[in-house]
């Protein structure tokens, strides 16, 4: 029987365990323009014991960028800074995969220079409010991306997969969740176009392959990944025949030879799950519904079972930095801290203590 803590081969890369660090927005990128800090090189290299860990979402562009404090890596800047982070990891024996997220409708014009302001599939807004420094806002109404622009913003993910990759990244994971621009071009309510980006099931799914493409011819798709929520109603998305628009997405990702495939699965989805499993060539990362729990050690049974090759934890590895230690061990585990999951210093999120 497979065990989750048997060592794996992702892609080319050899990985200790089959337990992964899901990516975690935790807005300390206090470094001038958007740069990662010292702080942040000691958060990840102390969770290196993780056989995958997959960074905190980092925006591919200026435009990108939906909150306060999140890093970037678009400019010779931020790639400096990230390999002290990459490099940090490695020391420990780690292997550190860069998510590279695009917050699309989702995010505060107020961030952007320039005049710019959130663009999105159509200009819709999303129900809801963001959170910013100067308090909760209601979400801006997107101005439409052009045909232009949408290819731009293809090339921006490459790109940026391209400076992970100098700043000593070991591959990255394309952020196709969560309601962000990605899933904004899936979802049948942000995406009401009527060219070849909209209007059908293979028009909305065409910018996500585009992207995975792209990222894949830029640095190889043996170092690619994508993550996906389908029926994740966050940030306000709708998704109609769900099973049909995430099936045909598998088949065009499966033609890439993509490295994994990473689902954050919604409740009562694990039929979906399944269905994507067997029509999915490659390795599978399950983040698995057990809100409001977090994922813990009954989930193992997930990597014992076929389900799923890795399993991914979010909250636990947060408060816990050697997680596949304490799991192997049955526990015990600490209890992340809410207060310290956004912003803030080292209190909660670099003084967790281990089991040694």
């Amino acid at each position: 029987m497979t065990s989750p803590f048997d060592p794996f081969t992702l892609g080319s890369i050899k990985l200790k365990n089959r337990i992964v660090m899901a990516p975690m927005t935790r807005s300390r990128a206090y470094g001038e323009g958007a740069t990662p800090t010292d702080l942040m090189a000691t958060y990840y290299a102390q969770r290196a014991s993780a056989g995958l860990i997959i960074s905190e979402g980092v925006q591919p562009s200026v435009a990108g960028q939906g909150y306060p404090d999140t890093p970037g890596l678009h400019s010779a800047e931020q790639v400096q800074a990230w390999k002290k982070v990459a490099e940090a990891v490695h020391a420990a024996d780690g292997v550190i995969f860069a998510q590279l997220m695009h917050t699309g409708r989702v995010g505060d014009p107020d961030l952007l220079p320039g005049g710019m302001t959130v663009v999105g599939p159509s200009e819709i807004a999303a129900e809801g409010q963001i959170y910013t420094h100067a308090g909760m806002k209601p979400f801006a109404t997107p101005r439409a991306l052009t045909e232009n622009e949408i290819l731009e913003t293809v090339a921006d993910f490459a790109t940026a997969a391209r400076n992970a990759i100098e700043a000593g990244f070991d591959g990255v994971e394309i952020h196709g969740a969560n309601g962000y621009l990605i899933q904004q071009f899936i979802s049948s309510n942000a995406n009401q176009r009527t060219d070849s980006w909209g209007g059908s099931i293979a028009g909305r799914v065409a910018f996500p392959l585009a992207v995975a493409k792209a990222v894949a011819d830029a640095i190889g798709a043996e170092k690619v990944g994508i993550r996906l929520s389908p029926a994740n109603p966050l940030h306000d998305i709708t998704e109609d025949d769900l099973e049909n628009t995430y099936s045909t997405l598998i088949a065009g990702l499966a033609e890439l030879g993509l490295a994994y495939v990473h689902i954050l699965e919604s409740p009562g989805q694990r039929p979906l799950t399944q269905t994507l499993r067997s029509l999915w060539p490659g390795a599978l990362i399950l983040n698995p519904a057990t809100h409001p729990a977090p994922t813990g050690l009954d989930e193992l049974a997930l990597v014992e079972d076929g389900t799923a090759e890795l399993l991914a934890y979010g909250a636990l590895f947060l408060a816990n930095p050697d997680l596949p230690v304490r799991l192997e061990a049955g526990g015990p585990f600490n209890t992340p801290e809410r207060t310290g999951f956004f912003g803030g210093d080292h209190h909660g999120y670099t003084d967790y203590p281990t089991l040694n």
